[in-house]
């Protein structure tokens, strides 16, 4: 893994789609597609960044699945990214009610699913979704979600070297290298809590661990509350931060802010302080609109803006 936790502490919207259309039923098999898009204007927080527009999603998605019995399908899912420029998502998966899911081929770990808040360019939730930092073309991966109890294990390689074609850039994982990870969660009441831990070597051939602890309440209405907290230990440098952050839900307009504290165990480091504020307004089924601003206390640094629209289906 080549990002540290001093890159999330300056909080840099999930991009993955829940929704999807069916395009065949019959059977026992199913076809279904789905994708998202995403276009903003951006102003990053680096100095002197000026504002420019950035297409960050135009993806397409198959999902087929063959029924092999009441509980088991066999599916292939393949994902064309940024109109088709970028190879997505391309793996075989066994489903089972009672089992939950396994996955082998190019996807992302159990890592990529962390985060707390509702932050869409500069938060928590953004610097693990879709990230290279775990994502790769050698991945098998176990999901099970059993109301309460929710877990993910995951496991990838770079065996054969070809890892810096998955998507915009490379994966993390060191050449001729072994990366795992897992999360484990529990719903209980209006709290759910999830801890999560992953460690591989880097192509510097040091081994880094990253761990944490995520805790979220939504027992008032229209609101949410989440805190959590990170360490990534590289060998060389330790860091932890500490996330808090909030949404609320203003009739239409859903409201979101967030702040880290990020600090390592080097003397001459600074701590690094990140915020974000938005706000999003649905303009149409699974669309939103959104207008975010965002900083952080490092040297050169300058206040991050971002209006744009994302669009799943």
């Amino acid at each position: 893994m080549k990002k540290t936790l001093v890159a999330l502490s300056v909080l840099a919207a999930s991009a993955g789609s829940a929704q999807a259309f069916e395009l065949y039923n019959q059977d026992g098999v199913t076809v279904d597609m789905g994708g998202d898009i995403e276009v903003v204007y951006l102003q990053g927080t680096a100095d002197g960044d000026d504002l420019h527009q950035d297409i960050q999603d135009a993806d397409v998605k198959f999902d087929v699945r063959y029924a092999v019995n009441d509980d088991l399908q066999f599916g292939g899912f393949f994902e064309l990214q940024d109109t088709g420029s970028n190879m997505g998502d391309a793996y075989v998966a066994l489903y089972s009610d009672s089992m939950g899911s396994i996955k082998v081929g190019r996807t992302c770990t159990a890592l990529d699913d962390a985060g707390i808040g509702s932050d869409y360019q500069f938060g928590i939730t953004t610097f693990f979704s879709g990230s290279d930092m775990f994502c790769s073309d050698e991945v098998i991966r176990w999901d099970l979600d059993k109301e309460s109890f929710y877990a993910t294990v995951a496991l990838a390689q770079d065996k054969t070297g070809t890892d810096a074609d998955y998507a915009e850039g490379s994966s993390d994982v060191g050449t001729d290298a072994t990366y795992f990870d897992a999360r484990v969660g529990y719903r209980v009441a209006d709290f759910d809590f999830t801890v999560l831990g992953g460690s591989g070597e880097t192509d510097a051939k040091n081994t880094e661990t990253l761990l944490g602890a995520e805790a979220r309440f939504n027992g008032v209405e229209n609101l949410g509350l989440a805190a959590a907290v990170y360490t990534l230990d590289n060998e060389a440098v330790k860091t932890t931060t500490f996330g808090l952050s909030a949404t609320y839900q203003l009739e239409k307009v859903a409201l979101a802010t967030g702040i880290s504290l990020s600090s390592d165990d080097v003397d001459a480091n600074d701590d690094i302080n990140a915020w974000y504020l938005n706000a999003g307004y649905p303009i149409a089924p699974n669309t939103t609109a959104y207008a975010e601003v965002g900083g952080n206390s490092e040297d050169n640094s300058q206040t991050g803006v971002a209006v744009g629209v994302k669009a799943s289906f």
